[in-house]
């Protein structure tokens, strides 16, 4: 606990304020009254498969049973992951309430807490009441948020989450709400792009909180912070294989791990995956010429001079724009509702119901 209560950085204090001016409840913002196609959930072409050219592909990849099966359980592993992971953010925020040492970050992460439990509300209902499928933790992610909760310096689980795991999962859920049809698949849009407005305050908490103390650090501090980074990164870049997947359907594993590790859109996935991490670690002061090596071998390197920024005031446009979509969507639903009222009833002067 800290007993100084003078408030003295504004800049907390603004992204205190911003959380609190943009809580919503996930069972009244998310258009739940839509339906979702399983057999395509998010309205994707086929070629986003991560099997697509496998063997397996090129034997059953005909048969539209195989295909909208493959659609349901990928999309199901994905979201089965962000619900997992947003349970580790919300026991990790709540985490950060208790051991960060200033009064400002813990009035911030207060307002993470509830944003991450809306999280995983709005992601638990889509899959059970949506999808109807859920999968297991991922091994990876799954020593990833041991790791991260088990270290007892209060900055770890700080990085660790903020940086890169909300970061990975704010680049996740955009390319997927990117690669979403909103006309085709309006909810899942929807609930991606809404779960992004909260997820790019987190990771500019992370930055925050994060930057004047890493300024300060010793050498062998800072190397340990940038070796848990390099091995979490590792971790989590071999997360998207899709192990569960293929031995739930009884495919080939090693074939479709194979194509999934060759495949050009999920090495495109998979790099696209670090616009958030990469420049993140920049700006807290953890790069250096070793931490760029690793993350080369990774492919990601270009993504170091992206602009975060730009990108989140990207996602919040993003989120605003799916809010008047909504509306349009409602007022369209209600003239045609008015219509059919007004078609259903008698002509003016029919008295052949009286």
């Amino acid at each position: 606990m800290t007993w100084e209560y003078d408030l003295s950085d504004q800049r907390l204090m603004t992204l205190y304020q911003r959380g609190k001016d943009r809580q919503w409840d996930a069972a009244t913002r998310i258009p739940w009254e839509l339906d979702v196609n399983r057999d395509n959930p998010l309205g994707q072409p086929e070629e986003l498969i991560p099997i697509h050219g496998s063997r397996a592909w090129e034997r059953f990849g005909h048969d539209r049973r195989f295909v909208a099966q493959l659609f349901l359980h990928t999309t199901a592993w994905q979201f089965s992951q962000f619900l997992h992971g947003e349970q580790g953010a919300l026991v990790c925020a709540a985490r950060i309430v208790e051991t960060v040492p200033d009064l400002e970050s813990k009035f911030y992460a207060s307002t993470q807490v509830i944003d991450e439990a809306r999280h995983l509300e709005a992601y638990g209902r889509f899959v059970r009441e949506k999808l109807g499928l859920l999968y297991p933790v991922n091994d990876a992610l799954h020593t990833l948020l041991e790791q991260i909760l088990a270290d007892s310096r209060w900055d770890l689980p700080f990085l660790g989450m903020q940086v890169l795991v909300e970061g990975l999962g704010l680049a996740s859920f955009g390319l997927l709400r990117d690669t979403t049809a909103n006309g085709v698949a309006p909810l899942p849009h929807a609930l991606l792009a809404y779960v992004m407005q909260d997820e790019a305050r987190h990771v500019a908490f992370g930055r925050l909180a994060l930057r004047q103390l890493y300024s300060e650090l010793s050498d062998a501090e800072r190397r340990d912070r940038q070796e848990f980074m390099i091995e979490g990164s590792r971790l989590l870049f071999r997360r998207f294989r899709g192990d569960e997947i293929w031995q739930v359907l009884g495919l080939d594993h090693a074939d479709c791990v194979d194509t999934v590790e060759k495949s050009p859109s999920m090495r495109a996935f998979r790099s696209l995956l670090f616009t958030r991490v990469v420049p993140a670690l920049r700006d807290i002061g953890l790069w250096d010429e070793r931490v760029a090596s690793a993350y080369e071998k990774l492919g990601v390197m270009r993504y170091a001079k992206h602009d975060l920024d730009t990108l989140m005031a990207s996602d919040e446009d993003v989120a605003l724009a799916a809010d008047r979509e909504q509306r349009e969507l409602a007022l369209r639903r209600a003239q045609v509702h008015e219509t059919m009222v007004v078609g259903a009833a008698p002509p003016a002067g029919d008295t052949a119901s009286a």
